[in-house]
């Protein structure tokens, strides 16, 4: 065997991306290259829907912002004033979900879609002037439903828009925010926020917290994504984690080793199935905004909030990596719709129902 044979390694053949020096420290932060390449080829004209944390109203923007076609299924009605429409939350994600924080949350509303359940199987709740929350949505409407029958009206019609997003999209975007949530014992509802803390009554012998493990989100994310496949073979997943820290926790912990906690586990989940299926694919906006060679730079000074500066960078990279040389089916980017999200998307406050926790500290 020759000496060359001999000295020979697999780490002779790895490019230039796959070491640190020459992919990290000589480039530096702005520098950086080929952290994601779409492993897919889109039409050029293609779909995508968004929904998940409140980092996931980034790309809708963005994609918006660059005239590309992101499906609003849900417009607010008629010529509606777009600071109206945001109190409604309309066009905040493709469909009127609000945020869907974990993969539990997910499930519900792909069993929804796909007509496996319907919308009197979500929990509501009466206020005591007699108002009525949607527990999957708590801050939907502000004030709340005039009734029971309008409030699941309300839950169908953004099933039905959910379908849509499903069926007439090429790439779904799920940005995964949040491990930790809670359930009702009893019915087994899983809510997007701790009942008592926007809207209902916090009953302990019903409402438990539960930190979702690694084999729990596995699980529920297959299932939705299963229906998903049901009701359209060819659609792609995107899957993203977002950057943004917890504004609380229950678990416990101090609330830095509960974000790193949650943080870990979805990123070991998005990319593990990514890994096992074709058809998902993982983009690191996490990891352009939270590790180490970003120094924290691109947070807000309470170290929570994301700046313009980092969401830039994060969307740049993004379309970087983006195949979008396929065939364009010819769909139209200058619908009503389309100009009415164009309205609604450009403000700047994020909706997260989150942020609500914050009250409920008393330091």
């Amino acid at each position: 065997m020759s000496k060359d044979r001999k000295s020979d390694n697999p780490y002779r053949h790895i490019a230039p991306r796959g070491f640190w020096r020459s992919a990290v420290s000589e480039p530096g932060l702005f520098g950086l290259s080929e952290l994601w390449t779409s492993c897919w080829q889109l039409p050029a004209d293609a779909m995508f829907a968004t929904f998940g944390s409140c980092f996931a109203q980034h790309i809708s923007r963005a994609l918006i912002s660059r005239k590309m076609n992101w499906l609003n299924a849900e417009p607010a009605p008629g010529r509606t004033p777009p600071e109206l429409a945001q109190k409604y939350n309309y066009g905040v994600f493709s469909a009127r979900t609000g945020n869907i924080y974990t993969a539990a949350q997910l499930l519900i509303w792909a069993r929804l879609a796909s007509g496996q359940i319907g919308p009197e199987s979500v929990e509501y709740w009466t206020d005591d002037e007699g108002l009525v929350h949607d527990l999957l949505r708590p801050k939907i409407e502000p004030t709340g439903f005039a009734s029971d029958k309008e409030a699941m009206a309300s839950v169908a019609s953004t099933a039905r828009a959910f379908a849509r997003c499903i069926t007439e999209t090429d790439v779904f975007v799920f940005t995964l925010g949040l491990t930790e949530g809670w359930i009702n014992r009893k019915t087994g509802q899983s809510y997007s926020i701790c009942p008592g803390t926007g809207v209902g009554t916090f009953d302990p012998e019903a409402h438990v917290f539960h930190n979702y493990t690694y084999p729990e989100i596995m699980r529920d994310l297959q299932a939705a994504l299963d229906i998903m496949w049901d009701m359209n073979p060819d659609l792609r997943i995107l899957l993203t984690v977002s950057p943004v820290p917890l504004v609380a926790t229950a678990s416990g912990d101090h609330v830095l080793v509960a974000t790193q906690y949650s943080k870990s586990v979805l990123r070991a989940v998005a990319g593990d199935m990514a890994r096992q299926h074709g058809a998902v694919d993982y983009f690191p906006s996490y990891e352009i905004i939270a590790a180490p060679p970003t120094r924290a730079a691109f947070f807000e000074p309470n170290m929570r909030g994301i700046a313009r500066d980092g969401v830039d960078l994060v969307m740049r990279h993004f379309f970087a990596g983006l195949d979008l040389s396929g065939a364009a089916r010819g769909r139209d980017n200058s619908t009503e719709a389309r100009q009415q999200a164009e309205e609604e998307m450009a403000r700047e406050d994020l909706v997260c129902e989150e942020m609500i926790l914050e009250k409920f500290n008393a330091s």
